[in-house]
């Protein structure tokens, strides 16, 4: 019997394989929660410097995938099976190989969160693919999260194309009708679109950064 067909036949053996899938996508993403605001700075500051007319230093490649994932306190350069996500952090005890410095707890969190979220959506959804939608929209909303409590910043990089897809799937109804997905995210722009002007002529201070709506 193929994998697609376990799939579609056993509910528990799809929560498995899905919440295992959420497991290795949480690693991934904390990459991006590490990285993506780090990309950002960058790109804020060299966007300076040139309306400054300053010149731009040539800076090393630094994007999500370059280059490989150091200890940010010794810069041991973590090898593929230290980032096998849950064991490795068990089978270092929770520490850097190199200088013994704690891991931080987020880092299986996120994991383990992306894993158990990622099987409730396939317990819900079951397996096609509505439930390979709702994946891609789970893990766009931990990243989103995590960096928002992080920096206070939700990255149009995410947020953007997020919004676009889930019109676009909504095209044949996919989670609901198109027109009701056009008036959703209408009224989820002007409501926070409001709140945030209204606090802002009562207190003179901005409540939630533009990244919110």
């Amino acid at each position: 019997m193929s994998l697609i067909s376990h799939l579609q036949e056993s509910s528990a053996f799809l929560i498995l394989f899905v919440a295992i899938i959420g497991l290795m996508v949480g690693s991934f993403l904390n990459v991006v929660i590490y990285r993506l605001p780090k990309m950002m700075e960058r790109s804020w500051l060299q966007q300076c410097a040139e309306l400054k007319g300053e010149s731009v230093e040539t800076l090393p490649a630094f994007n999500i995938v370059t280059p490989r994932s150091t200890c940010p306190h010794c810069h041991h350069k973590i090898a593929y099976w230290e980032n096998i996500p849950i064991l490795s952090y068990l089978f270092l005890r929770g520490r850097c190989l190199e200088c013994q410095v704690p891991i931080s707890l987020r880092y299986p969190f996120v994991e383990i969160f992306t894993g158990i979220l990622s099987g409730f959506v396939a317990w819900h959804f079951g397996f096609g693919v509505t439930m390979i939608a709702a994946l891609i929209f789970v893990w766009a909303l931990v990243a989103l999260s995590a960096i928002d409590i992080d920096t206070q910043l939700l990255p149009d990089d995410i947020t953007l194309p997020l919004m676009w897809l889930g019109l676009l799937y909504n095209i044949h109804g996919g989670f609901t009708d198109l027109h009701s997905a056009v008036i959703g995210a209408a009224a989820g722009y002007l409501s926070l679109w409001t709140i945030y002007w209204v606090f802002k002529l009562v207190t003179g201070k901005e409540g939630m950064g533009y990244g919110d709506f």
